[in-house]
C-alpha cells in the first residue's frame, strides 16, 4: 500500500540545480508528488512503497548535484495525499531565511562550449549560464533562489528558453538564471568620455582595444575589473599610475589552461584550485617561465605571478578573441571597494579607462576575485583572500540560540552573522580607514539583517577603541539595545583554528602562535607576536616576543625603515644614517626615549629585517616588505640553517638579540637569501622551543605572518611527526578571520 513521505534537505541546495535533479530522479523511480524550495531548503512529498521512496531517498542523498552541499536530511511518513504525477512547485517562504546561501559558480565546460560554437544559438552570448554554473550570491536579492528574487526578474524569459526551462530533460530545466541573446542582459561599449561604439559584437572590439594598448573597465558578474594587454609595459605603468598602485602585483588572466601550463610550471593541486568551481587567483612561482609577460611590470622585485582563468562567459568570450594573457585587477582605486555599478564606475574610473564595457544586469553582492596560495614543499593551502565562490557560507556547527554579529577587525575587515542554524562570513571588505570601504562595510552588516529579517542579539567587536569596525559595533548595540562583548585581537586569531578544527572539546592543551602586524593587547601594548594555551574552557597567554619601542604610531606599518630604527643600537648607527636624515634622527631619538607604548609585533619585526637588507623601507601596500623578503628565497637546506635565539627565558623570545645576530650576520657579508632563510628558520624554532618547554603537542598558528609559505613550510618539516599542526585552511590566517575568531571566543571561552 502506497504511503506520503515528506522529505526535508537542508544545506547548499537552492539555485544548484536540486529540485530538477529530484524531479528527473522521481520519474526515473515512478514516483509520484512535488518538489519545492522553502526557507530551510529543499522540500519533497512523495507517494510511493516504503522500499522504493526509501531507494529514491537514499540515491538523491548519495549524489546529489554536484554543485550542492547537503548538510542535513530526514524523512518521515506523513498524513496521505494524492498526486497526479511529479512536479516542480512554485516556492513558498512560510518563515525567516534558514539555508546556506548559494555562492557564484565558474562558467561550466557545456555552456562554453555552447558560446564559442556558430550553429548555437547561445554563440558569443556572454551571460550563457545554465543549473551548474553562473552568477548566485552577486545578483542574490533575497530567498528562495526564484528568478523574482534575483535581479533577473526583469528579463522576461522568451519562448524558447521557457521551453529549455520547462523541459525536464534539459540542463536548464528550472534554471532560474536562463537567459539569452533575445530576451537577456545587452553589452554595451562605450568611450571613457561616455560614447557609445556601435559594434556588433562588443566582446571583439574590446578584444582589439586591449591589443591596441587601451586600459577597459569590464562590468564583470561580479564587479568591473580594470584589463590591459598583459605583455605590454607601456600600458602596465600607465595603468599603475592612473590607478594609484605602484608596485602591488596585478593578476593575470590566462586564455586557457593549455598556454598557462606552456608559460609555467602548474603543480596538480593548483591546477586543480585553478579550474574549481570557485576558479580563484591562485599565485604561482615564476620559475622556468617561457611566455613574453612584461613581468617585472607585473609584479616588480617578485618571483611569483597571481594567474587566473577565465570564470564567466564575459571573461571566456575576450579570452578566445583575445588568446594572450592580460591584467584583469580590481576595477577600483587603490584602497577602494570594488565597484559594482555603472554610473559610479563611470564617475571613479573616467581618468583610469580609456574605455568601458558595461552590461545592464545589477550587482547586488560585489566581490573581489578570490586568492589562494600553496605552500612550495608541501602544498599547505593558504587564503590570502576569501571572497568570489568561497563566500558567504561557512561550515560549522555552534549550539546558540542567541543571534550574534562579529564586527571582525579593521584592516582586511569582514563581517559574521549568526542569524540561524548557519553561520555567513562576509567577502572580504577591505581596509577601513577609507570612507567607501567602511560605507560598504556599514552596508553589509545592513544587507545581512535585512536579507534574514534578524538583528543581532549579541554583537562582539575587537578590543582596540580606534577601530572603525568596534565604532559601528558599540553603535549598533546601542541602536539596538542589545549586549556587546569585546574579543581581544590575537585570541580571536587562536580561536578562528580552534573553531576551523572543532578543537574546543579536546582534552589536551593546545598552543597558539600568533603572529601578525598589530593588534591592541590586553596590556594596553600593540601585540604581534604572542603565544597562547588553551585547555577546557580556558584561554591564557604564555609568552610573547619581548618587546620594543612603538615609533609614530601608525606611520611605522607603512615605514619599514622605522621598525629597524626601534630595533636598532648604536652599532646600526652607519644603515641608520643611510636611510633617516639628521632631522629625522633628532625627532625618532626624542620619542624613543620618551615612548611608553610598546610592541610584540613579528610583523614589524619582518618590516625591520627587510629595510635592514635594503629590500624595502616604504611600503606602497600592507604586508609588501615581508613579501619581498620571502621572494628571496629561491631554495634552502634546513641542516645548513642557524637560529638567531640562543634561549628562551620565561616565555620571551629575545627579539632585540635576535635581530642583533642578524646584523651580524649582514655586516659580515653574509647573502641576503642566507640571512633571511636563518631567520625564517629562526621563527619556526622558536614555535618548536616553546611548544617543548611548556610540553604542548597541538600547535594552531594564525595572523598574517602565517601567509609567508616558506615558514609554515619549515615549520612543518622541523615539527615531522612530533607535533600536530594546525593553520586556518577555509579562512585567511590574515585579519580576515577575526569575526569568525571573536565568535568562537564568545562561544566557548570561559576567561
Amino acid at each position: 500500500m502506497p504511503k506520503t513521505y515528506k522529505i526535508l534537505v537542508t544545506g547548499r541546495v537552492q539555485g544548484v540545480g536540486f529540485r530538477p535533479h529530484v524531479f528527473n530522479l522521481a520519474n526515473t523511480f515512478q514516483l509520484k508528488g512535488t518538489v519545492s524550495n522553502n526557507e530551510k531548503g529543499v522540500i519533497i512529498h512523495l507517494n510511493g512503497d516504503e522500499d522504493v521512496v526509501h531507494s529514491f531517498y537514499r540515491i538523491l542523498i548519495e549524489h546529489p548535484p554536484k554543485a550542492s552541499k547537503i548538510r542535513e536530511h530526514q524523512i518521515y511518513e506523513t498524513k496521505p495525499q494524492h498526486f497526479d504525477g511529479f512536479s516542480i512547485v512554485p516556492s513558498k517562504k512560510s518563515g525567516k531565511l534558514n539555508l546556506q546561501l548559494t555562492p557564484d559558480f565558474a562558467i561550466c565546460d557545456d555552456c562554453k562550449d555552447e558560446i564559442t560554437h556558430k550553429n548555437n544559438r547561445r554563440y558569443h552570448y556572454p551571460f550563457t549560464t545554465c543549473v551548474n554554473c553562473g552568477p548566485r550570491w552577486a545578483i542574490t536579492n533575497s530567498f528562495p533562489f526564484e528568478r523574482d528574487n534575483t535581479n533577473l526578474d526583469v528579463f522576461d524569459m522568451c519562448d524558447t528558453c521557457t521551453n529549455e526551462y520547462e523541459d525536464p530533460s534539459d540542463r536548464r530545466f528550472h534554471s532560474q538564471t536562463n537567459t539569452c541573446s533575445n530576451c537577456g542582459i545587452a553589452l554595451k561599449l562605450s568611450t571613457a568620455n561616455g560614447n557609445i561604439v556601435s559594434v556588433e559584437y562588443p566582446i571583439e572590439k574590446t578584444a582589439n582595444l586591449i591589443k591596441e594598448g587601451n586600459i577597459i573597465a569590464i562590468k564583470n558578474t561580479s564587479g568591473y575589473l580594470l584589463c590591459c594587454d598583459a605583455s605590454n609595459a607601456e600600458v602596465i605603468n600607465k595603468l599603475r599610475e592612473r590607478k594609484n598602485r605602484p608596485t602591488k602585483p596585478f593578476a593575470i588572466l590566462y586564455p586557457s589552461l593549455k598556454l598557462l601550463k606552456q608559460q609555467l610550471k602548474l603543480s596538480e593541486v593548483q591546477e586543480k584550485t585553478l579550474t574549481s568551481p570557485e576558479s580563484p587567483i591562485v599565485i604561482i612561482p615564476k620559475t622556468d617561465f617561457t611566455g613574453n609577460l612584461a613581468l617585472n611590470e607585473l609584479a616588480p622585485k617578485l618571483n611569483q605571478l597571481g594567474v587566473m582563468l577565465p570564470y564567466s562567459g564575459i571573461l571566456h568570450l575576450l579570452a578566445t578573441e583575445l588568446k594572450v594573457p592580460i591584467v584583469a585587477t580590481s576595477g577600483n582605486i587603490h584602497a577602494s571597494p570594488i565597484i559594482n555599478d555603472e554610473t559610479i564606475a563611470h564617475r571613479e574610473l573616467r581618468e583610469v579607462a580609456d574605455y568601458f564595457l558595461d552590461h545592464d544586469l545589477k550587482i547586488t553582492n560585489p566581490q573581489d576575485d578570490s586568492v589562494v596560495k600553496f605552500s612550495p614543499r608541501n602544498n599547505e593551502k593558504i587564503i590570502f583572500r576569501r571572497s568570489r565562490g568561497l563566500s558567504p557560507n561557512f561550515d560549522v556547527d555552534i549550539p546558540t540560540d542567541k543571534k550574534i554579529m562579529a564586527m571582525g577587525g579593521h584592516l582586511k575587515s569582514t563581517i559574521a552573522f549568526l542569524p540561524n542554524d548557519y553561520l555567513y562570513i562576509s567577502q572580504y571588505l577591505g581596509n577601513l580607514d577609507h570612507f567607501d570601504v567602511f560605507e560598504r562595510y556599514v552596508q553589509t552588516s545592513e544587507r545581512f539583517m535585512k536579507l534574514f529579517e534578524e538583528t543581532p542579539e549579541i554583537v562582539l567587536v575587537d578590543k582596540h577603541p580606534g577601530y572603525n569596525s568596534t565604532r559601528h559595533g558599540i553603535e549598533l548595540a546601542n541602536s539596538l539595545k542589545v549586549d556587546l562583548h569585546q574579543v581581544q585581537h590575537h585570541k580571536a586569531h587562536f580561536a578562528s583554528v580552534l573553531g576551523e578544527y572543532s578543537l574546543f572539546n579536546t582534552e589536551s592543551a593546545i598552543m597558539g602562535a600568533v603572529w601578525d602586524g598589530t593588534g591592541y593587547g590586553d596590556d594596553n601594548q600593540i601585540w604581534g607576536g604572542e603565544f597562547f594555551c588553551y585547555q577546557k574552557g580556558e584561554m591564557k597567554r604564555i609568552g610573547h616576543f619581548d618587546y620594543y619601542d612603538w615609533l609614530a604610531g601608525d606611520k611605522m606599518a607603512k615605514e619599514p625603515r622605522i621598525s629597524f630604527y626601534s630595533l636598532s643600537n648604536t652599532t646600526m648607527q652607519p644603515e641608520i644614517d643611510q636611510k633617516f636624515s639628521k632631522q629625522e634622527i633628532s625627532v625618532y631619538d626624542h620619542v624613543k626615549k620618551n615612548e611608553s607604548l610598546k610592541t610584540s609585533s613579528v610583523g614589524r619585526l619582518f618590516d625591520a629585517v627587510a629595510s635592514l637588507l635594503d629590500l624595502c623601507d616604504f611600503n606602497t601596500y600592507e604586508g609588501e616588505a615581508a613579501i619581498l623578503l620571502e621572494n628571496q628565497i629561491v631554495s634552502y637546506q634546513l641542516e645548513d640553517c642557524n637560529s638567531y635565539v640562543s634561549k628562551i627565558v620565561d616565555g620571551v623570545v629575545p627579539t632585540k638579540e635576535l635581530f642583533n645576530n642578524l646584523y651580524l650576520d649582514f655586516k659580515t657579508g653574509k647573502k641576503k637569501e642566507e640571512i633571511i632563510v636563518n631567520f625564517l628558520y629562526t621563527l619556526a624554532m622558536v614555535i618548536i622551543k616553546m611548544a617543548e618547554h611548556f610540553n604542548i603537542h597541538k600547535i594552531a598558528m594564525s595572523g598574517g605572518v602565517f601567509q609567508n609559505t616558506v615558514l609554515v613550510d619549515m615549520i612543518k618539516e622541523i615539527s615531522r611527526d612530533n607535533y600536530k599542526l594546525y593553520f586556518n585552511r577555509n579562512l585567511s590566517p590574515n585579519d580576515e578571520n577575526i569575526s569568525f575568531g571573536q565568535l568562537m571566543y564568545h562561544q566557548h571561552i570561559k576567561n
